[in-house]
């Protein structure tokens, strides 16, 4: 985690990035096996970054073809043959959990340090770690809170007893007996939005609260300062699939109501102090830590050249992947010029917005050993579907104005444009080896 930590070279590699989308985009892509239009390049070191929803299962069902496309991954012994990661914007449980769901599902060992949740690089945000956070969400908050680093927690359920008269939509939950007393809290330094919650009301309101009162929910909103205390937000996914035939929300659904809420009652933005999981760069650049770790466990000496992320969903797996791989290109750019002005120098061209490289507070590391290039593979068995929509287009994104993206992220409709369009994730991972010149059995 050395990379993850440094200081100043990785900051700076972030700020830089360039326009445009992918350019390896075949939106004609046909659902056959025939891939004769790749060229394949032959030997060579990459690694694999597969969402879950929507790529290997809908709800609790595995897609079919999720099973043989691991039984294909791995050797005779169970040893995988590349890095695997699996990148979710799920955050609702604990790594080692998914690890064990994924390993029954798809009958392949898959480990705690192959998994990425969307809060998993909070693990980097150390000086929060000591603050007093409120945490909102569902599933085991607490623990995974503590997990990361967090030492002081308050929940939801907790603010609610300490100050019983704040949540009153729900008249059933009303006190009954007269005004009870505030036992109050100590005041909260900074919220942390895991995902969506139960009670949508009760957290709206709660964290409304906080923030107009500087983390003293029991005082007037008179109190209120701005900029607010800091706001950590994970899972960014407007839409996800599930069972359903059509897409359910998600949290970015509950944050499109906690801005506007926030905004209605103040005047004023809601805040981020960072935004995590998917599509921000930060999450891709701790997935390629762990392809790396494994690459190295694999006994691999050189570097991971290439990644190719597997996503269902083109506002968040599609944009995301495209918004790293102009982060790589940069580097590449960055450290050519760099070598030919004799160690000095940088990237012109416009900048990456704070909410797309994951939060002004931010640092990731610029080694000499970051891929070259991140693919983004679409499949149509999740929230994108051939059946309802034609292959993302920068006419057609532009023309329609639908941006599913988060509010701090740039609409730049080339960014939901895929490198590859195929039908599931057995396809993809065919397209990969095909286009990489390796044998897939």
């Amino acid at each position: 985690m050395q990379r993850i930590r440094s200081l100043k070279a990785g900051w700076q590699l972030l700020k830089s990035s360039c326009g445009g989308a992918a350019k390896q985009v075949n939106t004609s892509a046909s659902t056959s096996r025939d891939y004769s239009h790749v060229p394949p390049r032959g030997p060579g070191s990459f690694g694999l970054l597969f969402d879950i929803d929507g790529v290997l299962v809908r709800g609790r069902t595995l897609i079919p073809e999720a099973k043989q496309c691991f039984r294909n991954l791995v050797d005779r012994d169970g040893k995988y043959k590349v890095p695997v990661v699996f990148v979710t914007n799920a955050g609702n449980c604990m790594r080692q959990n998914k690890a064990e769901h994924l390993s029954h599902l798809l009958e392949v060992e898959v480990s705690p340090d192959q998994v990425v949740l969307s809060h998993s690089p909070l693990r980097m945000f150390t000086q929060f770690h000591k603050m007093r956070v409120l945490v909102s969400g569902q599933g085991p908050i607490v623990e995974v809170a503590h997990n990361l680093g967090f030492q002081d927690v308050v929940t939801i359920d907790m603010l609610r007893e300490a100050y019983a008269l704040l949540d009153v939509v729900d008249h059933a939950r009303r006190p009954k007996d007269g005004i009870p007393s505030t036992k109050g809290l100590p005041p909260i330094d900074a919220v942390i939005l895991f995902g969506e919650p139960i009670r949508w009301e009760t957290n709206l309101q709660l964290i409304v609260d906080v923030l107009h009162t500087n983390g003293r929910p029991g005082d007037a909103w008179s109190t209120m300062r701005y900029p607010h205390i800091p706001v950590l937000a994970c899972n960014m996914d407007l839409l996800w699939m599930a069972e359903a035939k059509n897409p359910r929300f998600g949290h970015g659904m509950f944050l499109v109501c906690l801005e506007s809420l926030y905004k209605k009652a103040t005047g004023y933005d809601l805040k981020y102090e960072a935004l995590i999981g998917k599509p921000s760069v930060v999450t891709y650049n701790y997935a390629e830590l762990l392809v790396s770790q494994q690459a190295e466990r694999l006994g691999w000496t050189t570097p991971v050249k290439r990644l190719y992320a597997i996503g269902d969903n083109p506002m968040s797996d599609i944009y995301g992947a495209n918004l790293y791989n102009h982060y790589l290109q940069a580097s590449q750019r960055t450290k050519a010029q760099m070598k030919a002005e004799g160690g000095a120098g940088g990237v012109d061209g416009p900048e990456m917005t704070t909410a797309e490289l994951g939060g002004g507070s931010v640092v990731l590391g610029a080694g000499e050993d970051l891929p070259e290039g991140c693919s983004s593979i679409l499949v149509c068995t999740g929230v994108y579907s051939r059946d309802q929509q034609e292959v993302p287009s920068q006419h057609a994104v532009g023309e329609r104005r639908v941006f599913h993206g988060h509010r701090d992220f740039r609409f730049d409709p080339g960014l939901t444009q895929p490198s590859f369009v195929v039908e599931d994730v057995k396809e993809a991972v065919e397209l990969v080896f095909q286009q990489e010149g390796w044998p897939l059995e």
